[in-house]
């Protein structure tokens, strides 16, 4: 039995004054990274929180937002992390559908918080992280007071660890729930793609509130250091892999497509990295191509989703620019060593090689099931398969390739589009930065294809001409009928551009919104 618990405790057994976390001006070793997790967790025990509880938490990235992860889960408590990005309706909505009992806010969201007070019905204990203010205990001051001895906790492997809200295309955010066998399961895995040791330093820059803290999660486990940044500031990243000598960073391509064109990398020495892994969105292979060009061939990626952390690895030895394997920069790799994955068609009859359909997971990785959504988990979960959404087909070789959301296919005069494909001709101009392609209303075809872009600075081009570049190189059915160039293009706080809100200018005011 291992539990997210379980991470902190025995490393620091096993490496008590190894430098665990660097936070500002906060560095921890291993032993008090979790004297202090100990203390917060037997601070909430004083507080009457036990097994079944619920907790939440409104932050940026800091070094209490782990110890928090941590803390709940030696008592057998839950957390709820919530992103801060969303409306004060859709924070309302989780922290009253998840049950939590116990709030607790970072820097510059206490006022927010505290405004949502007549709001959450169940709310009993408020907790601030960094700052002392009326309406609030103080994070520091609870455990300042509280003993650092183990909670003695016997917490089981299957018990739900985590309540994790994820958007969809519709509605408010729904609950999945992820056991402690879930996590440390893709987290497992992902030492093992990535070959992580207690030499390895991570630089972690995205969300704590995201499944993208596995990084920081697996580089605990295994005794190395993770140098958290607070919130994506490109100079900072570069500085902190520079002065504090990491070896790996785990971003979206939109990052890394800003720190190759916005900034000169050239500036810092980022010579101790030896890997760079992606995910969240395809990586356009144009721009793949150009950061291997700049960093290295020390880019790899993975496949998954909050449903199935790391579903699939694609590993530098398979980011080659020339030859034959040049195909797979455009390949979400093999399964992980957690995973299974299939293709199946609408019938849920396995699709050949090269067959495109609907990708389905397998394995101790995936959730437990939706909150309080029974039915829904049913119907998503089916024989212990995890349907996605997502369309693509396995090669030959067995590789995945992603082809789009099924929900973001455009069907126009009777032809099936998947955005992906367009958008990946557009990223070939040198003149875009990014893009998006969506449906929208069409008197003749039902639904065109739509493309949005952004330049790059100091280039420019017309819609026509990018239609153009587009015409030369796909389909004329696959091509934008009506391209716009905007400044900036919606995306989520990990740097993924929300299809859905592009989408939603085009079929505001519409009767209907097909997809």
């Amino acid at each position: 039995m291992y539990t997210l618990g379980d991470i902190v405790r025995r490393s620091a057994l096993n490496y008590p004054d190894f430098e665990a976390i660097v936070f500002e001006n906060n560095r921890l070793t291993y032993s008090e990274l979790n004297q202090r997790t100990n203390r917060l967790a037997n601070a909430l025990v004083e507080k009457g929180y036990g097994k079944g509880d619920r907790v939440t938490v409104l932050a940026e990235n800091t070094h209490k937002y782990l110890e928090l992860y941590f803390s709940v889960s030696k008592l057998g408590v839950s957390l709820t992390p919530l992103n801060f990005r969303l409306s004060d309706t859709e924070l309302t909505h989780i922290v009253n559908d998840s049950e939590a009992t116990c709030l607790l806010v970072g820097d510059g969201y206490e006022e927010r918080a505290l405004g949502l007070k007549p709001e959450l019905k169940n709310i009993r204990e408020w907790i601030a992280l960094d700052n002392e203010l009326p309406g609030c205990q103080y994070y520091e001051r609870i455990i300042e007071g509280a003993t650092s001895d183990e909670p003695e906790v016997e917490v089981d492997e299957e018990e739900m660890a985590i309540l994790m809200y994820t958007g969809g295309t519709t509605g408010l955010p729904k609950g999945v729930m992820m056991s402690h066998r879930n996590l440390m399961t893709a987290f497992m895995s992902s030492i093992l793609i990535a070959g992580f040791d207690r030499r390895d330093a991570t630089c972690f820059i995205l969300p704590l509130f995201h499944v993208s803290f596995w990084p920081a999660m697996a580089i605990l486990m295994v005794g190395g250091k993770v140098v958290i940044n607070r919130k994506p500031d490109l100079n900072e990243i570069l500085r902190l892999i520079q002065d504090e000598k990491c070896t790996h960073i785990n971003s979206v391509p939109t990052i890394y497509q800003w720190i190759l064109q916005l900034t000169n990398p050239d500036d810092y020495d980022l010579s101790s990295l030896r890997s760079m892994t992606y995910a969240g969105s395809p990586f356009p292979p144009e721009i793949l191509k150009q950061c291997i060009q700049k960093f290295g061939n020390i880019f790899s990626q993975g496949y998954g989703m909050t449903e199935a952390l790391g579903a699939t690895g694609l590993g530098e030895w398979d980011h080659e620019l020339e030859g034959g394997k040049s195909r797979l920069l455009a390949s979400a790799g093999k399964p992980s060593p957690c995973a299974e994955i299939r293709i199946v068609d609408e019938n849920n009859i396995p699709m050949p090689a090269n067959g495109i359909g609907e990708i389905l997971i397998k394995g101790k990785h995936v959730m437990m099931g939706y909150w309080k959504k029974p039915d829904l988990t049913r119907e998503v979960i089916r024989n212990g398969w995890l349907h996605t959404g997502d369309m693509g087909y396995v090669d030959n070789d067995g590789y995945l390739f992603m082809v789009d959301r099924k929900a973001d296919m455009i069907v126009t005069g009777g032809e099936n589009v998947y955005p992906k494909e367009t958008e990946d001709v557009l990223y070939q101009h040198p003149a875009v930065m990014e893009c998006a392609v969506v449906s929208a209303p069409d008197e003749k075809w039902g639904e065109r294809v739509q493309a949005v872009v952004t330049m790059k600075p100091d280039q420019t081009v017309s819609p026509e001409e990018l239609i153009a570049h587009c015409k030369d190189n796909l389909s004329g059915f696959k091509c934008p009928k009506n391209i716009e160039i905007w400044e900036e293009i919606p995306k989520t706080p990990i740097g993924k551009i929300i299809r859905k809100d592009v989408k939603k200018k085009f079929w505001d005011g519409q009767e209907r919104s097909i997809g």
